[in-house]
């Protein structure tokens, strides 16, 4: 503090000085955060909270606590790190610091009083300066003001400080603890703000001017609070109230404790007379016990998340300026128009265009890979119709943008319209759509019959992917030349076909390549920093959902580390009973929750903003070193310091100098990339380390196209990492799983993003026998990546960028499709303890039993609690409970057996793509049955158990009632297995309850084998092991 020169011999003892510094503190009360506005408050001690012992600069607790979590965890004015303060948590960078905060001890009147005068006559005499300067006025050197232009676009990052050439600092200098303090010194000395450049005001004003948010006359604009209040953080992580998740975490540790003590009490208690059932058993308790805790754990620090769209306009796009968002490429991708309508694709592509996003960094980029005449020819129908459809969107903010879903909706479209011609226009619009459906359909019509001689295009030419096994790649620019125009005048996106190069004898990686290839033409035509990525039947729901995904990939405390940005899926179409579970609200709202609390969602294939630069396998940047401690020769360390560095008088000082450092660093590493990993293309090489996107303002538009030409050919590949360590990764065909988890490996995090209006909608196979292949295509992939050198269980240790809950969370996302074969045998065991008359466990005893009451009572309690932090109903949590029963003794079965055959006899398997054909009537789908092997394993267990039921039933009617207690344990057990099929019985029924004739048959066969076994077996004659001659003699 600068004191009137009277006070000075009132303060020279330390003593005199501490009770000085509380009294100031005390009189602090009220200081305002220069960063959030809040008051500063004070400390648990009563004392004014001080967030930097260096400068003293305001800042209240949430934005220190913020700061250090979240963000670089220095100081905005100083740039030293924050020191760990009495009640905050330990973050990274806390483990080398001392635990004595060196403030509390600075004044140690016994082991100082004698030796450190000098140090406290500096703090007497010293002055506020950025970093604590020399103590003289006339000597103190400030960092240049960066005086911001209004047209720089505001990155929210505080400029480095530094000193000026050759500048030594003091000992005195580095040990100051300054705090400004707005109110009036005490009598006798000046008000601080009346203070010339001293003034603590001023000094604010300078540090604004810093960065960018201030020039010279508009210190006193009233626009300055909108500036503050865009330099906020653009989102904020909101964790679970401690009032649901404290509970729940406890009972999860109550049901944990009661499962070792049953698990304890069956193994001490076997049965003699059925070793091997309940050897079966045992074995396959413990596998679901250790299931249930491999994904209980990641669920462990559930989080919400908030975005504020309001803080992204303000800083990226002010009124009269260049807009700042960056550009977004979006990938579409389609295989086969039967199964993938036209129609489909279309309203998909429309949403993308005409969502709320600046036209001119909008690039739909549509891939198909079956090189179908029909794909390209309704993509140039979607063409012209979007020149109609985007600015009637934008006009009347209309949601969803995608016209079929738009003119489906059974609501109230009027609400908030105000516009007396939307009706009129609305109206006309539809009309519109009406006959655009009708171009289509008549386009699908022409298609189902193709030409013995081949497709023709329009100007006589033969359609270059008639052969679809070997073609030519293709690109067609719809939209985004130079005049492309709405019906409006308004600028459009682009809109670019693209279909890869195939030919014999080339490995094509299917999906994946698909991608890679998107991403190679992309990074040559637009090259666009961010990337989200579609199926062609996810249209976007809600218009803004890119700019949620901005508002973490492009904050500027988090982004950097963000590789990617998941949102849920949401589905249309399915029944409101949602019988086979097609919704999956327990992964995404409760487990993909948990993993946002560690360090990020996994990659599900879809509704996925990426970070270009994450895909082209760089590392993450590095969080800026904390500074060193200093330590002076003067005063005694507590602890282990670290000395201070020494300054050349040549070189620039500070962080300057670290910054420089930095920068050499890139150049460096630019300097040592192995540009043969991307390929030989000299264009797409240069686009890879262009950070901010673009393409060099020296291509011509042909050179473009002819390079984009090249880098999709199926050669292109050779000899490159694509598909190892580039872009999305080959081996599994569960690629986003695999991907996803390689950018984790890395040190890279993502985010999930739940926006109230879901960002994307899609549809979902909805009858059985679709539902059943779509989870044997998910499990395959995960057994593929089990057996496979990226094994989650052995693969990514190197360099500990893995966090130990995110990769046991990848490891129970491989491993439970093998929960399938001790399931199957627990599902069996019912139908044979009932038929062999034998049972799983002895007679329990009623404290026994307490375990067994005990664990119902903790899973119902702990479904009910995790339904209450994760908004998802029991009846949701049932229906996936009987789905990962009805999965588990199917598809997860034969994703094993599969696997196990890939891996030892090298036989691969071809999925098909699943249909999204939407049918006439509503869930008429439901209903539809087609018969497939997977359907063979859940029926037999079905009617074993019903066969087992009645046996059991008709065996203890038989021997009287002394065998009913047993069998009531047995009759439970099997209906708890008949309850959990209970939704595919139903399938199996269809609408009208009508089994299908091969049910039936097989029905017959499974109920004549098990008829022969009730035979051999025998249970209604007495068991003796023969007669006893001693009471009825040898003719008994």
């Amino acid at each position: 503090w600068k004191l009137a020169p009277d006070l000075w011999p009132a303060l020279t003892t330390p003593t005199r000085l501490s009770s000085f510094l509380a009294m100031k503190r005390k009189k602090l009360d009220g200081q305002v955060c220069e960063i959030c506005g809040d008051e500063v408050g004070l400390t648990v001690d009563g004392d004014l909270f001080v967030a930097c012992n260096e400068c003293g600069f305001p800042v209240c607790r949430p934005c220190y606590e913020y700061e250090r979590r979240e963000g670089s965890q220095l100081c905005p004015q100083c740039k030293t790190r924050y020191p760990r303060l009495k009640g905050s948590a330990r973050v990274e960078g806390d483990e080398d610091e001392e635990d004595i905060d060196d403030i509390e001890h600075e004044f140690n009147i016994e082991v100082e009083q004698n030796k450190h005068k000098h140090l406290e006559e500096a703090m007497l005499h010293g002055k506020m300066s950025y970093g604590g300067g020399p103590d003289h006025d006339n000597n103190a050197q400030f960092p240049p003001v960066i005086a911001g232009v209004r047209s720089q676009p505001v990155n929210g990052k505080f400029p480095i400080s530094s000193y000026g050439h050759g500048e030594q600092m003091t000992h005195s200098s580095l040990h100051k603890r300054v705090h400004p303090d707005p109110i009036s010194e005490p009598a006798g000395s000046e008000s601080w703000d009346e203070k010339n450049e001293g003034g603590w005001k001023k000094r604010m004003d300078d540090w604004k001017l810093q960065q960018g948010n201030l020039g010279p006359d508009d210190i006193n604009d009233p626009d300055t609070a909108v500036i503050d209040e865009a330099r906020q953080p653009l989102s904020r992580k909101v964790p679970s109230a401690p009032s649901k998740i404290n509970p729940y975490r406890m009972l999860i540790a109550v049901r944990l404790a009661v499962l070792t003590l049953l698990l304890r009490y069956r193994i001490l208690n076997p049965v003699h007379d059925a070793i091997g059932l309940w050897l079966t058993s045992i074995l396959c308790e413990i596998w679901f016990t250790i299931s249930w805790i491999l994904d209980q754990l990641p669920k462990w620090f559930p989080i919400d998340r908030e975005t504020y769209l309001d803080r992204l306009s303000l800083r990226y796009e002010r009124e009269g300026e260049p807009n700042m968002l960056s550009p977004v490429d979006i990938f579409v991708t389609t295989v086969d128009p039967m199964k993938e309508p036209p129609l489909v694709t279309a309203n998909t592509a429309l949403s993308i265009l005409a969502m709320d996003y600046p036209v001119d960094k909008i690039s739909c980029y549509v891939h198909d890979d079956g090189a179908s005449m029909l794909t390209f020819e309704s993509l140039s129908e979607t063409a012209k119709f979007a020149r109609k459809w985007v600015p009637f969107c934008k006009k009347f903010s209309i949601e969803p943008r995608a016209p079929e879903m738009y003119f489906t909706l059974k609501i109230d479209y009027l609400i908030d319209k105000v516009q007396p011609s939307f009706v009129k226009e609305r109206r006309a619009m539809k009309r519109e759509y009406e006959e655009f459906k009708v171009r289509i359909n008549a386009l699908v019509a022409k298609a189902s019959i193709v030409p013995p001689e081949g497709w023709v295009m329009q100007d006589g030419t033969s359609w270059p992917g008639n052969n679809t096994k070997d073609r030519p790649g293709m690109i067609q620019v719809f939209l985004g030349h130079s005049g492309d125009l709405d019906a409006e005048g308004n600028e459009l996106p682009h809109l670019v076909y693209v279909s890869r190069e195939k030919r014999p004898g080339f490995q094509h990686h299917k999906k994946a390549g698909a991608m890679n290839a998107l991403v190679r033409v992309s990074g040559v035509l637009t090259n666009a920093p961010f990337m989200l990525n579609l199926d062609c039947d996810h249209y976007i729901n809600n218009s803004k959902a890119v700019r949620e995904a901005m508002c973490f990939l492009m904050d500027p405390k988090i982004g950097a580390k963000v590789c990617y940005v998941q949102f849920p899926q949401r589905f249309d179409g399915i029944d409101s009973n949602d019988r086979y579970a097609n919704r999956n609200t327990v992964f995404f709202d409760i487990n993909m929750k948990g993993l946002d609390g560690i360090q990020g969602p996994v990659y599900v294939g879809t509704g996925c903003v990426f970070r270009r630069k994450a895909l082209y396998g760089y590392d993450p940047p590095k969080g800026p070193k904390r500074p060193k401690m200093v330590s002076c020769d003067c005063c005694p360390c507590f602890g282990h310091r670290k000395k201070l560095p020494k300054y050349s008088e040549h070189g620039a000082n500070g962080e300057a100098a670290n910054l420089q450092g930095v920068d050499d660093d890139k150049e460096l590493l630019k300097s040592q990339i192995n540009f043969e990993k991307f390929g030989q293309s000299a264009i797409f090489a240069t686009s890879t380390l262009m950070d901010q996107g673009g393409v060099p303002p020296s291509s011509s538009p042909a050179a473009l196209l002819k390079e984009a030409i090249h880098v999709i050919s199926c050669g292109y590949e050779d000899k490159t990492e694509w598909g190892t360590e580039l872009g999305w990764i080959y081996g599994s065909i569960t690629e986003d799983i695999l991907t996803g988890f390689k950018m984790h490996c890395r040190g890279w995090r993502s985010i999930y993003c739940m926006p109230k209006r879901p960002a994307f909608k899609g549809s979902a196979p909805i009858n059985l026998s679709d539902r059943l292949s779509q989870v044997l295509r998910w499990a395959h992939g995960s057994v593929e990546i089990f057996l496979s050198r990226h094994c989650p269980v052995w693969y990514g240790y190197k360099g500990g960028k893995l966090k130990w809950l995110q990769r046991i969370a990848y490891v129970h996302t491989t491993i439970y499709p093998f929960t399938s074969l001790p399931l199957v045998a627990y599902c069996t065991l019912p139908a044979i303890c009932l038929l062999t008359d034998k049972f799983i466990m002895p007679p329990i005893s009623t404290f026994a039993s307490l375990f067994f009451i005990g664990l119902f009572i903790s899973i119902f309690a702990t479904t009910v609690l995790e339904s209450r932090w994760s908004g998802v109903s029991i009846e949701e949590w049932w229906r996936n409970e009987q789905f990962s029963i009805i999965g588990g003794v199917s598809a997860h079965l034969f994703a094993v057996v599969l696997g196990l055959l890939k891996i030892l006899g090298g036989v691969d398997t071809d999925f098909t793509v699943t249909s999204k054909a939407a049918h006439d009537e509503e869930f008429g789908d439901l209903y539809t049955f087609k018969w497939t092997a997977l359907l063979i394993p859940p029926t037999t267990i079905l009617i074993i158990n019903l066969v087992g039921i009645v046996a059991g039933v008709t065996d203890a009617t038989n021997n009287g009632n002394q065998a009913m207690g047993l069998l009531l344990g047995k009759l439970f057990f099997a209906f708890w297995v008949i309850a959990h099929l209970y939704p595919f019985l139903k399938g199996l029924m269809g609408r009208q309850n009508r089994t299908p004739t091969i049910v039936v048959i097989w029905s017959i066969l499974l109920a004549s084998i098990f008829s022969l076994l009730w035979v051999r077996i025998d249970p209604f004659v007495l068991k003796t092991k023969g007669p006893d001659t001693k009471q009825c003699g040898d003719n008994c």
